[in-house]
């Protein structure tokens, strides 16, 4: 499909139309995408609708029957099998950052009780769901549809309960939904150990010791998310949860058996196919961070489907977020043959910057240590090009300063390049620097000094 014929298969005015007015329409329901289905809808909403550069990414993503590890967990406490199970999970971390676990502890029961309680929540009356609905994010347990609602390029096809112990691991049982609130507990209680298991595991996989990454209280902060995407009527014109990565060191993931996840492995989309009684566990950004790259954090997304509701339960283990612990990659994985690659971070500064970009956007460029250089060189640069065209006579100094003033926020190899030549050129008198700062003033929008 080109994007000619893409654009004419949309609907008409798609990008014509007030959207912030139709968000804003959709959120005031407070009955999520679950309250349009049950509105008898027979098309996807405008705000639903993905962009046609989006859509036609997809040619680009071939499809491919590969499956991710699945790792066994029975028999841990045995040497040999410790070993086998760690030597798995090390190769699925570094080549896929997906792999889903069986006989991981959980009973069936725990699982399916979770999925339905998560079931019965998003279909009980609208109204008592609205007593939950919130956008504050210091609140413990709330409902809602699509947190980056207003800032994402297309909406999402899902409601979500969200659990956060991010502050506190403990939670009073009624502030829980009653629908679903002795399920939720045991599942969390259970869900709980499953983490801190695989946090020994992952440990021993970089060749630290069991407790290395529990030391650092990687098991805390915990949030819980409960998904529910309704049947779709043009599921191949919005998505379930768009492309992205967890700002998270571990996710553990209960999904009933519909299916929609995809994991992003060598540029094709993965199914992960549900397995009864089985775990999906994903590396997220913070671990590869202070793994300084050993273990991945892919992009993942869910497909919306005419088939559903599809149900399930994200669980992300996100570390210490209230002390201001300092992460960073941990000294024994550095090396002169392996820098660090990232530089340090708290939890509440990651999680803070996932909150105020679209979810299909990671954190990870931005804290990677190839971004600060950038942004080093490119300092220098402006400060060599400030520097000579004042030395030079080319500009006054009240330029001067100008040019200082709105250079530091633009990153690009380049550009870096690009302005020492000119600083040099200007210095050598090639060059007239006034024209330079007036072609800097409009290309960035601001008044030249004269």
């Amino acid at each position: 499909m080109n994007m000619s014929s893409l654009k004419q298969s949309l609907p008409k005015s798609t990008q014509d139309y007030d959207r912030i007015k139709e968000l804003k329409s959709f959120e005031e329901t407070k009955a999520g995408v679950k309250g349009l289905i049950d509105s008898g809808i027979s098309s996807v909403p405008k705000i639903f609708i993905r962009p046609s550069d989006e859509l036609a990414e997809e040619i680009n993503h071939a499809q491919s029957n590969l499956q991710v590890p699945v790792i066994d967990l029975s028999g841990i406490e045995k040497d040999g099998q410790r070993k086998k199970i760690i030597s798995e999970i090390k190769k699925a971390s570094k080549k896929w950052g997906f792999f889903q676990v069986v006989n991981h502890g959980i009973s069936v029961d725990v699982l399916d009780g979770m999925i339905d309680g998560i079931r019965k929540f998003h279909e009980q009356d609208a109204e008592v769901k609205k007593e939950f609905h919130s956008r504050d994010m210091m609140q413990k347990v709330k409902y809602g549809s699509n947190v980056d609602l207003y800032r994402s390029r297309a909406a999402n096809w899902r409601d979500s309960l969200t659990i956060s112990l991010l502050s506190s691991d403990h939670i009073e049982p009624h502030e829980l939904p009653e629908i679903c609130r002795d399920t939720t507990i045991k599942y969390l209680n259970e869900a709980k150990k499953v983490g801190e298991t695989l946090f020994e595991l992952l440990s021993e996989a970089l060749g630290l010791k069991p407790d290395h990454l529990g030391s650092l209280e990687c098991a805390k902060g915990r949030t819980f998310i409960g998904h529910y995407y309704p049947a779709c009527p043009e599921p191949e014109l919005t998505m379930g949860t768009s492309k992205h990565t967890d700002p998270s060191f571990l996710t553990i993931l209960l999904q009933d058996q519909i299916g929609g996840l995809q994991v992003l492995h060598e540029n094709q989309y993965i199914n992960i196919h549900p397995l009864p009684g089985s775990l999906v566990v994903n590396i997220g950004d913070m671990l590869q961070i202070i793994s300084n790259d050993e273990f991945i954090s892919p992009d993942h997304r869910v497909v919306a489907n005419r088939v559903g509701p599809r149900i399930s339960v994200a669980g992300f283990f996100s570390g210490d977020a209230q002390s201001g612990r300092m992460y960073a990659p941990i000294n024994e994985l550095i090396s002169e043959k392996s820098p660090p690659r990232y530089k340090e971070f708290t939890v509440r500064d990651y999680i803070s910057k996932f909150f105020m970009r679209p979810i299909d956007k990671s954190g990870l460029d931005e804290f990677s240590s190839h971004c600060l250089e950038n942004r080093f060189y490119l300092g220098m640069g402006w400060k060599v090009l400030q520097t000579t065209l004042f030395i030079g006579g080319r500009i006054s100094e009240p330029e001067e300063r100008r040019v200082s003033s709105f250079g530091l926020g633009f990153i690009s190899d380049v550009m870096v390049c690009g302005v020492l030549v000119l600083g040099s050129f200007c210095v050598l008198k090639l060059v007239d620097g006034k024209a330079i700062h007036r072609a800097f003033c409009s290309v960035f929008f601001l008044p030249p000094s004269s």
